[in-house]
């Protein structure tokens, strides 16, 4: 399919071909028929995108931030290669459209190929022939809509949702600054509830629109009368509530919504503006209520809502995205609104950097709403798989399922550096596919994962896709008479670990799961120590973790099944490999917080007893402070000591002597090409299955430790 794509690199620009996007449940496939190029917001995050490095710094200081954060927590090298990553991809564009289901796969059965729905979602709603959408930022639209008047959804549930946290009562006269298109809308709207409406903008056409539209009142920020006016729209009182839908790196917004506004007054912010606030003199003379509007409404930036379909009650939340998107095609049925004003410029989607053009000001043509129409004799959906190379076979073939930053910066680099080839890559988004197979030059990218399976020619599969995936991608390539390299953890649940260990059992091909730590140069040395002491080990692990916030994919067990399951299965592994040994029994404390956003199990003491006398205790810690190192791993035994910082530096304790280790990183690229050489061999993997599953469920036992306060069990029976 064809979708306007920016590369966020170069800044360029362009229509190219990528994988049609996959559906999965709570989802919808839809063709597109228009897309709305929102003219403020594109134009700044394509700006960011064509600026240079220092440009995007200065745009964008709170990514600044993280940068350097990053390099104090992993280092200068590991933050170079996470943000090149970052910086080195193809961006999306678009977030509002109008088309035909195509497909469903919505929890409530609600839509049906060939219904007519609105869409929207930044990275969802995008200016593509085909776009996959939560099934909670789809609506219906009314059979008297058209797709061109559909396609505003979503600026029209923004706007919305910005009227609502105003709360305007029938004739309450109401200021709006700025008139582009979202204030364009925002009037419309006011009108159609009863108030009496003052428009305020610095361009005369946009002023213009709103008097023709209907606005009672429009003026330039300029005009000298402007103050005078106001007062005897308002007869001297002020307007009841302001409203801010500029986009301005200025304050100006702000100190004249101040002026304007009643005593007791409310100014909501919906556009970009500077949030300069002065208290003197009229935000705290006249306790003015200044308030945020959040895109389109409640459920917006929530996982549970937004990605895994989870609809708020109506009786609680009576405006949510979906029922703001709704209530604005049912006023735009209903003739309330007319947006057709606003339509200026359709272009085809192949024209779309001449609209663009138009949008950054290349080309001086008046312009507020800017439409991209879509090929309406498209039925038919187009192949999941697009060739991009033809690399000849090797040893090793290797097909990538999941491609995001650390695959990309851990995995897919080192795959290639050991000469395997890289068939294909799978993601869900077919613009991300695409992406990576340009970047490390796959043979082909898709959206469907059959396109790897099924791939005759693949005889290895990386999966790296969030974690609620792993246990059925690994039982379909097991299936296939694939070899398996999962990230971590080998499954969410007991019933996932064992439907995934019957299957192994059953098809006997390898699966590697990627605990890299054990094959870290400064672990291989640690280890070394030890190997003839013939003494249990006493391990001592303080990982400082870091707080990650409840809505965190990682955080959620539908998705990542939290961080017990999700990371501290690395350090039962890594004790695992020091003491050759397997858990037998755990016992795990987590703190008590009355605190709702903490996950308590995120803070957690974990004793651990192997088979052969050794003891491991893991103290894995959310609520330190990100300045401390990470992880300090402690082993004694044999009258030796080995420590390793933070992966960065080591030491060992032998005889009265402290001899420094120098560390060469986590063991990523050890860990690969480990796997790869024993696989193209068709040796033992260098982790067996067993202690695989032994740690797995280890961390299975430790939720159950925490959950009884008892110590578990550990026992595998053996297959």
């Amino acid at each position: 399919m064809k979708q306007v794509i920016q590369n966020f690199k170069t800044g360029e620009l362009y229509v190219d071909t990528v994988p049609v996007p996959s559906i999965s449940e709570g989802m919808v496939l839809v063709r597109n028929e228009y897309s709305l190029i929102s003219a403020g917001t594109e134009r700044g995050t394509v700006k960011t995108a064509k600026a240079n490095l220092l440009g995007k710094a200065r745009q964008r200081p709170d990514l600044v931030a993280q940068v350097l954060q990053n390099v104090k927590k992993e280092g200068l090298s590991a933050t170079i290669q996470k943000v090149r990553t970052k910086l080195d991809s193809l961006k999306a564009l678009g977030y509002s459209t109008a088309g035909t289901v195509v497909a469903s796969m919505d929890k409530e059965g609600l839509f049906k190929p060939g219904d007519r729905v609105a869409c929207a979602g930044q990275d969802y709603a995008s200016h593509a022939e085909f776009v996959a959408i939560p099934q909670n930022l789809v609506a219906k639209i009314p059979e008297n809509v058209s797709s061109e008047e559909a396609a505003f959804t979503t600026l029209g549930a923004i706007a919305m949702q910005g009227i609502r946290q105003a709360q305007p009562s029938l004739g309450e006269k109401v200021c709006v600054v700025g008139l582009g298109l979202l204030g364009q809308i925002t009037s419309q709207l006011l009108k159609a509830n009863g108030c009496s409406v003052f428009g305020i903008d610095l361009n005369d056409d946009l002023v213009k629109l709103a008097k023709d539209t209907g606005l009672d009142f429009a003026m330039n920020r300029s005009n000298t009368n402007l103050t005078s006016a106001t007062n005897n729209v308002t007869d001297g009182h002020g307007f009841d509530s302001v409203i801010i839908t500029a986009g301005t790196s200025s304050n100006d917004p702000i100190i004249l919504s101040s002026e304007l506004a009643r005593k007791k007054g409310k100014i909501v912010v919906v556009g970009t503006v500077k949030m300069d606030i002065p208290k003197y003199p009229h935000f705290f003379k006249k306790e003015l209520d200044l308030k945020m509007s959040c895109s389109y409404g409640p459920g917006r930036y929530d996982v549970n809502y937004e990605d895994l379909g989870n609809d708020y009650p109506f009786a609680y939340v009576r405006w949510t995205e979906k029922r703001n998107m709704e209530a604005f095609l049912d006023l735009l049925s209903k003739k309330a609104i007319d947006i057709k004003p606003l339509i200026t410029q359709i272009f085809d989607l192949e024209e779309a950097e001449k609209a663009y053009d138009i949008v950054l000001g290349k080309v001086k043509e008046a312009h507020i709403g800017i439409l991209l129409k879509y090929n309406s004799g498209l039925t038919e959906v187009p192949e999941t798989l697009v060739k991009v190379n033809n690399q000849a076979l090797s040893t090793v073939n290797v097909g990538f399922i999941g491609a995001g930053s650390f695959a990309q910066s851990y995995l897919i680099p080192n795959v290639k550096s050991f000469g395997a080839s890289l068939q294909g890559v799978v993601t869900s988004r077919g613009i991300s596919s695409k992406n990576v197979a340009d970047k490390f030059n796959f043979n082909f990218c898709s959206s469907n994962v059959s396109d790897i399976l099924d791939n005759q020619e693949i005889n290895t599969v990386f999966i790296a896709t969030p974690h609620s995936s792993h246990a059925d991608l690994i039982i379909g390539a097991l299936e296939a008479g694939k070899k398996v390299f999962v990230e971590k953890p080998l499954a969410l649940n007991m019933e996932q670990f064992l439907k995934v260990r019957e299957a192994q059992s059953k098809h006997k091909h390898p699966v590697f799961v990627g605990f890299n730590r054990r094959f870290a140069p400064v672990s291989q040395q640690i280890k070394s120590i030890f190997e003839s002491s013939m003494e249990p080990l006493i391990i001592n692990i303080r990982v400082n973790a870091g707080y990650i916030p409840k809505d965190h994919w990682l955080q959620i067990p539908e998705i990542g099944g939290g961080r017990i399951i999700g990371e501290v299965c690395h350090f039962v592994d890594l004790m695992q490999f020091f003491t050759d040994a397997e858990p037998v029994k755990v016992f795990a404390e987590s703190i008590d917080s009355k605190n709702d956003k903490i996950t308590t199990s995120d803070n957690v003491s974990i004793m651990l007893k192997f088979s052969d006398g050794s003891m491991g205790h893991i103290n894995y810690i959310a609520n330190g402070d990100k300045a401390m190192p990470k992880e300090r791993i402690e082993v004694f035994g044999g009258g030796k000591v080995g420590v390793i910082n933070d992966f960065r530096s080591g030491e060992i304790y032998n005889q009265g002597k402290v001899r420094k280790v120098k560390s060469l990183g986590k063991g990523h690229k050890e860990e690969v090409q480990s796997f790869l050489e024993t696989a193209s061999k068709g040796l033992e993997m260098p982790i067996s299955f067993r202690s695989i599953c032994l740690t797995t469920l280890t961390t299975f036992k430790i939720l159950d430790s925490i959950s009884t306060g008892l110590p578990q069990m550990i026992e595998l029976e053996k297959k």
